[in-house]
């Protein structure tokens, strides 16, 4: 990965040439890279052609303000930054998605500060989303390895939990026996072709006591995928 793509990427919403001259200097400096946008239309336009890490959203943008460009930009995280100071604004706008709130005009050292926190947040999110398998009614944590079905834990055995985690990581291919073998060899090296039959069974059986289903499929001649539908 090159510098360009590591660095994160902040989009300042503001209509005040001056404010967002001034905070992309500043944002630069910290090797963030700045994408730009005057009015809140502009804005939504731009998002459609790249997503940034976090946006600095002013309300009073131009034709759709900062307000009504929130809830469209719901999976980004937003801090706004407004000169509108009073409580109640402040609380409606988190309520209503804003990650956080800083008043104009702000000091530079509390927004870098506010601004990691965000991207802080945001990475723990994505690493944690990384960790978990999910296949329709089941999912699974791979560093506890907690394993539910509807919400409700279904107790493997370790040799169950490697089969299971090599299926959740290719829903949609069938795992020949032998690349199942490799693959779970890494956690349970006694497992064999013979056993690994009885295991699946018992896979099987459990997940099915849970959800009604028998979310296994053995693909005959050839090995064994995740049952979709």
């Amino acid at each position: 990965m090159n510098r360009e793509q590591s660095r994160n990427t902040i989009a300042v919403v503001d209509d005040d040439v001056y404010i967002g001259d001034m905070v992309e200097e500043i944002l630069e400096k910290k090797e963030y890279r700045v994408i730009r946008a005057y009015s809140g239309t502009e804005a939504l336009l731009l998002f459609q052609k790249e997503k940034p890490d976090l946006v600095l959203l002013d309300l009073m943008l131009p034709g759709l303000s900062g307000e009504k460009v929130l809830p469209e930009i719901a999976d980004l995280p937003v801090i706004i930054m407004s000169a509108k100071g009073e409580v109640r604004n402040k609380v409606e706008l988190l309520l209503n998605g804003a990650a956080d709130y800083i008043t104009k005009p702000f000091d530079v050292d509390e927004l870098l500060a506010r601004i990691q926190v965000q991207l802080r947040k945001t990475e723990k999110e994505k690493k944690t989303r990384l960790s978990i398998l999910e296949f329709e009614r089941i999912s699974m944590d791979l560093e506890s390895q907690l394993v539910k079905v509807d919400g409700r834990e279904v107790h493997l055995t370790r040799t169950e939990s490697a089969i299971l985690k090599t299926l959740l990581q290719n829903p949609s291919q069938v795992i020949t026996k032998a690349i199942l073998l490799d693959r779970i060899g890494q956690d349970t090296p006694d497992c064999t072709e013979e056993s690994l039959k009885v295991h699946i069974s018992n896979l099987r059986r459990k997940l099915k006591e849970l959800s009604g289903k028998d979310y296994i499929e053995a693909v005959w001649g050839i090995g064994f995928k995740l049952r979709q539908g």
